[in-house]
């Protein structure tokens, strides 16, 4: 007579249990898509990374530069307001140099808006009034007529540098700047690039997909990417350098392979979801230095 009692009592309990885990994760997935949603997407981040290089030289040692990657305006909480924030950031900070990594409007993105080139462009003129701005497109750009955005932006003052090859000076570094097209749209001429740069000389190469590193010249100091958003919705993002993996969605930051160094910008603004988790936007302010050992511990 008492065991049915308990058979229903045992049903209720694990019932209740079954409801109270379910609105739990239900609670739980709306907190987290609002946070990535509306709180994180709306953040901006200085983040500082310091780079040991090999074939960096000793005068370049220290040098500083701001990278930004995949801005995107237009993206949900990403609009002008915030490109303006985030020149206001570059303008302020003690980098000589703002290196851009493509994808600077939007293809398609959920609850987005697009935005011309040529407002952007616009509110890029109080960053290059100030400092040399440089560049490269990627296939958002691309998809969205790349060479009106290169006309636009080389309008404002930004240097255009897709396939070219250009010597930089600040104070007593020097130093050529490689910029490559993008992978995907770009038709990438690494040949032709570099062989506009002096031997020996130090090179810093700029692209916008991660995935034409391995075709970079080992010569080469550091890759510069962008594209991946750091994976965009990544919750427990690796903060130590990783490995290189080819068509990672999740590249981000620094990544050695023995000589070679290569970073990727997580990026500002968002692709398709509208969504940014554990990879908040992201002003990279990279600090380069000679290694003065190999990647072994050896000296040099």
């Amino acid at each position: 007579m008492t065991e049915r009692p308990r058979s229903r009592l045992r049903t209720f309990i694990a019932h209740r249990h079954v409801r109270r885990t379910t609105l739990a994760a239900l609670l739980a997935a709306v907190a987290l898509v609002f946070y990535g949603g509306v709180i994180e997407t709306a953040r901006l981040v200085e983040r500082d990374h310091v780079l040991p290089l090999s074939h960096w030289p000793a005068q370049c040692d220290g040098l500083r530069i701001d990278v930004v990657a995949d801005t995107h305006t237009g993206s949900p909480r990403n609009g002008v307001d915030k490109l303006d924030r985030l020149v206001q950031r570059l303008i302020q900070s003690d980098a000589p140099i703002v290196v851009m990594a493509g994808d600077y409007v939007i293809l398609s993105v959920l609850l987005g808006e697009y935005v011309p080139p040529e407002v952007i462009a616009e509110h890029l003129k109080p960053l290059t009034a100030r400092k040399p701005v440089y560049a490269v497109l990627g296939n958002h750009d691309w998809w969205k007529n790349g060479p009106d955005i290169r006309a636009k932006f080389a309008g404002a003052g930004v240097r255009m540098i897709d396939n070219q090859a250009v010597p930089v000076e600040v104070g007593g570094c020097r130093f050529w700047l490689a910029g490559l097209g993008d992978l995907l749209e770009g038709r990438p001429d690494v040949a032709g690039t570099y062989a506009r740069i002096p031997a020996g000389a130090p090179v810093i190469a700029l692209t916008h997909e991660p995935d034409l590193w391995p075709y970079i010249p080992p010569r080469t100091a550091l890759t510069i990417a962008g594209h991946t958003h750091g994976g965009q919705i990544y919750p427990l993002p690796l903060r130590k350098p990783g490995r290189f993996i080819a068509h990672s969605n999740t590249l981000n930051g620094w990544i050695e392979d023995g000589d070679r160094t290569l970073f990727v910008s997580p990026g500002i603004g968002t692709s398709i979801i509208p969504v940014r988790l554990g990879v908040p936007p992201e002003i990279s302010r990279l600090t380069l230095r000679q290694r003065t050992t190999h990647p072994q511990g050896e000296a040099k």
